[in-house]
């Protein structure tokens, strides 16, 4: 949720008092306002929003789920729409205008574009986590090297974690929503079966 929503403080005195219920309309523009303030919601955010969040702004005991089914049934044909992700909703593009987003933008090849030994090590991250780079070194028969970790970590696919109960204390590695975000995946309980297979020696950089 934004910054913004979560510090929302209650109405001072003598100031307007934020309306959920709206029991003054009628009960299709009431329904009808409702879906306008949740996709407000969602699009002045970058990342998902939760159930939560989103209930603070519709009458009590009006069903998010359904709202959001009501938007998404709306949204049937455009190029973006409202997706499910990581315990939340956000407005995402559709796959198919990836190549015409690249264009416009200049992009190019860049974005998230992985090495064999990146994807590996973020499989492994993502399946052990939380892990040190130990625990990686062992997974994979060799060291893996910072730099390849702070490219996972500038792409804000890891993040630190707890302290390793190893000697010494050192810091875990862990996923982040934007992970989630990137691979589609509700939770990490999505994650599917998955036999790491790449050779451990196709790169020199872990």
């Amino acid at each position: 949720m934004t910054t913004a929503t979560r510090k929302r403080k209650p109405a001072e005195e003598g100031g307007a008092v934020f309306d959920r219920n709206l029991d003054e309309l009628p009960q299709e523009l009431r329904w009808r306002e409702w879906m306008g303030r949740i996709e407000a919601v969602l699009f002045a955010s970058a990342s998902p929003v939760g159930r939560e969040d989103l209930a603070r702004v519709v009458g009590q005991g009006a069903s998010v789920e359904i709202l959001i089914e009501d938007i998404q049934a709306e949204l049937t044909g455009r190029p973006y729409e409202l997706a499910q992700v990581a315990g939340g909703w956000m407005f995402r593009t559709r796959p198919q205008f990836a190549d015409a987003i690249k264009a416009a933008a200049d992009l190019g090849d860049q974005s998230l574009a992985f090495t064999e030994m990146e994807m590996g090590v973020l499989c492994a991250i993502a399946y052990h986590q939380p892990i040190d780079r130990a625990g990686l070194a062992d997974i994979f028969g060799k060291e893996v090297s910072r730099d390849l970790l702070s490219r996972l970590r500038y792409k804000d696919l890891i993040a630190s974690g707890p302290r390793s109960p190893r000697p010494g204390a050192p810091h875990t590695f862990v996923t982040t929503e934007t992970f989630l975000v990137t691979f589609d995946l509700q939770s990490l309980r999505d994650l599917p079966e998955l036999e790491l297979d790449f050779d451990a020696n196709a790169s020199a950089e872990a």
